[in-house]
């Protein structure tokens, strides 16, 4: 499957239907990620590989992965509503794709690649988000991919280094976050962010 083909497939993914403030419910666009996908599908990361999307949403990543060739692939997000948007589409679509809710701190599962967009910490009571969701990473799995605000980088750095792990590859993207929630006052802004491919110590 070649890359603009699988961006084709995502973008049929729904979005989901009562996003929540506080837990940035912005769905990453499918050009992203089928970027992301075949980039870890280059790095040996997806095919016959265990995957995790933590903080899935309506699963757009899980989606990516299992079309990609994932042996298996789990979503995990605190939102029943999405993952019960994510549960029908798979149904759907019949793909193989294991959708569960629960908060990203409880999770115990391990796996080869965990994919995820954690929270920007855009909302002040959302800063730092990010965070459990690196250090959850880990916990379970060797390779993470993971997408941050682009200024946060430096940070993360340092926070990726004092876990033993390491950055591995990044790459950077414009993220558009389109009008979603009644306090936001433009139809779209535009984010820098930065993909990161990071080895942990697991």
């Amino acid at each position: 499957m070649k890359k603009k083909e699988l961006e084709i497939l995502l973008q049929k993914v729904p979005l989901p239907n009562k996003p929540i403030p506080n837990l940035e419910q912005y769905m990453t666009p499918a050009s992203i990620v089928a970027d992301i996908i075949f980039t870890a599908h280059q790095f040996g990361d997806i095919e016959n590989k265990t995957i995790i999307d933590l903080g899935c949403g309506t699963g757009i990543f899980s989606v990516g992965a299992v079309l990609a060739g994932a042996k298996k692939v789990t979503g995990i997000d605190a939102d029943k509503d999405v993952i019960t948007i994510a549960k029908e589409y798979a149904k759907k679509n019949n793909l193989e794709i294991e959708f569960m809710v629960n908060d990203v701190k409880n999770v115990q599962t391990k796996c080869n690649t965990v994919i995820m967009n954690p929270p920007f910490g855009a909302q002040k009571s959302n800063q730092k988000a990010d965070r459990k969701f690196i250090e959850k990473g880990f916990e379970i799995s060797k390779i993470l991919y993971s997408i941050h605000l682009k200024k946060t980088i430096p940070f993360l750095e340092k926070m990726i280094s004092s876990l033993g792990g390491s950055i591995t590859y990044r790459k950077d993207y414009v993220f558009p976050i389109r009008w979603t929630f009644e306090f936001h006052d433009k139809k779209v802004v535009y984010y820098d962010v930065t993909l990161l491919r990071i080895e942990t110590n697991i």
